[in-house]
């Protein structure tokens, strides 16, 4: 049997803000028989999650191209692999057999051959829809989870700040501290996206930075008493703000920089004074490295999400033709929670 596989590839480097003119929806035959011997799974995708990361992998340079190997560049013409769910189809692997729900590397596309060696792993939902394996259960959660208590380290009644507070990863920290008993104040860039923050996930506090022209004023004014852990997903002027606001000893788990992915921005450039004397730890971590924490994560997660303490929070997009606007959308802050892309129904 033989089917057309459409997916998505960029035209050229992307070394700006994304447009539509940069991306291609293209299609090739796909054979869905495999030789027994060839290791091979083919898996039909479902979801496949949009991340911001995945512009660094697009520019003609990112020091990120050469650091990890999920950030790897993105050649033109090439189909481009991201963390996804999906279902086997045809499989030459023994561990894996039709039918099989499946998550991993997978495409921006309707199909993915996955090749020996492939990240891919059987998937049991738990009773949870599939898209939370993409986002809340599945790397976006794990960075979440690993930035905020393996990184931080938190304590119970801590001042806890998030930036880009309804993110994928952002609103999972705030609910996570929420949890534990954190202050909360998290950063966001409408009034809308504010009124979520407080009305659904909880968030003790949060405010509109695009109001705002003094920041080092605004979290003084959240935080009379000082920040603790800092979450940060953005860097630039609201990174330089956080640590003159910081207390002694505190945390910030740098997780992104999304104000520098465009480069239309000026990079952070905190006071060092602060970080000496007031012995700050600013770390960066990948997910990837916390692999060690998925179990534990897992649990905790599925626990807190069948209490009720933590909300999902997606935004689902439709068919492999509308991944470049849901990337795209990520850059204008358009999206709320975790953006997904749903390619087919189970």
């Amino acid at each position: 049997m033989e089917v057309i596989n459409r997916y998505i590839t960029i035209k050229n480097h992307v070394d700006g803000a994304p447009q539509d003119s940069d991306f291609e929806l293209r299609s090739s035959p796909l054979s869905l028989s495999l030789d027994p011997a060839s290791h091979e799974v083919i898996v039909k995708n479902l979801y496949v999650s949009i991340d911001p990361y995945q512009l660094n992998r697009m520019k003609s340079y990112s020091s990120s191209q050469q650091r990890s190997n999920y950030a790897v560049a993105i050649t033109p013409g090439e189909d481009i692999d991201t963390y996804a769910v999906g279902k086997v189809v045809a499989s030459g692997n023994p561990k894996f057999v039709k039918g099989d729900l499946v998550a991993g590397l997978l495409k921006w596309g309707d199909f993915t051959v996955v090749k020996p060696g492939g990240m891919l792993n059987k998937l049991d939902p738990m009773g949870f829809p599939l898209s939370y394996h993409v986002g809340i259960l599945g790397f976006s959660g794990l960075t979440a989870y690993a930035g905020f208590f393996e990184i931080c380290k938190p304590k119970k009644g801590e001042k806890v700040f998030v930036s880009a507070a309804l993110g994928s990863v952002g609103n999972l920290v705030g609910q996570f501290a929420k949890a534990l008993g954190c202050y909360v104040i998290g950063s966001a860039g409408s009034k809308e996206k504010v009124a979520l923050l407080k009305e659904k996930l909880g968030f003790d506090g949060a405010f509109n930075y695009r109001e705002e022209t003094d920041l080092k004023s605004t979290l003084q004014r959240y935080f009379p008493d000082g920040i603790d852990i800092y979450f940060d997903n953005v860097g630039g002027d609201m990174q330089e703000a956080a640590v003159s606001n910081m207390n002694i000893n505190g945390r910030i788990a740098v997780c992104g920089v999304i104000s520098e992915y465009t480069g239309g921005e000026k990079r952070a450039a905190p006071s060092m004074m602060d970080v000496i004397y007031k012995r700050l730890k600013i770390q960066g971590f990948l997910a990837g490295d916390h692999m060690n924490l998925f179990g534990d994560f897992l649990s905790t997660t599925c626990d807190h999400l069948r209490s009720g303490k933590i909300q999902p929070l997606e935004d689902i997009s439709d068919g492999v033709e509308s991944i470049p606007s849901a990337l795209i959308n990520l850059f204008r802050g358009q999206n709320i929670g975790k953006k997904i892309v749903r390619i087919a129904e189970e």
